[in-house]
């Protein structure tokens, strides 16, 4: 099967995949019905991982088992995956989501703090030196700065930086506002 690299490398970021998960899931496209035997001689996945990914991509909603003998598998509409695939994300999101919530008042964050504040000598964030990879690192570092300031804030950026920050920042700065703390 001719499938540019390029091609299964945005997909598989896309649609947090793995590459064999890839290269069986295009093959099947391109067939529309097929058995893993087939699949594995197209995708040049070996045949003893064909299943397992098969396995996989039917729970993620990507594809649909036939059953019959031999298995088939059929391929749904990449319209139709988009959606089953930005349903399970919000659904697994609200999950993590609740679980999170469901810490705040629990032991286990008692136990989690008291680690952080009893075992080891406490450093400020502030006096820690290193590096932050990706702007959502560094936006989250801000966050917390934001939040722990207490006298004064000082922004220094690009107009466009401005505003992609104060999307994230807003309502940190707002409850940094009615603390008192200057911005």
């Amino acid at each position: 099967m001719i499938v540019k690299e390029e091609f299964l490398s945005r997909l598989r970021k896309i649609f947090d995949l793995n590459l064999y998960e890839v290269k069986v899931w295009t093959a099947l496209l391109s067939r529309g019905t097929s058995t893993a035997g087939e699949l594995s001689s197209i995708s040049d996945v070996p045949r003893s991982r064909t299943y397992d990914i098969l396995e996989s991509l039917e729970k993620k909603g990507f594809i649909v088992m036939k059953l019959g003998k031999p298995i088939k598998f059929v391929a749904l509409k990449p319209q139709e995956v988009i959606e089953r695939v930005k349903k399970n994300l919000l659904v697994n999101a609200k999950e993590k989501s609740k679980r999170l919530e469901k810490l705040k008042g629990d032991e286990v964050l008692e136990e989690l703090t008291g680690l952080f504040t009893d075992g080891i000598k406490y450093i400020e964030p502030t006096d820690l030196s290193g590096a932050l990879k990706s702007r959502q690192n560094i936006y989250n570092h801000l966050d917390m700065l934001v939040r722990e300031a207490q006298n004064t804030i000082v922004l220094v950026t690009t107009a466009d930086g401005l505003t992609r920050k104060l999307e994230i920042l807003l309502p940190s700065l707002e409850k940094a506002k009615k603390r008192g703390v200057k911005i």
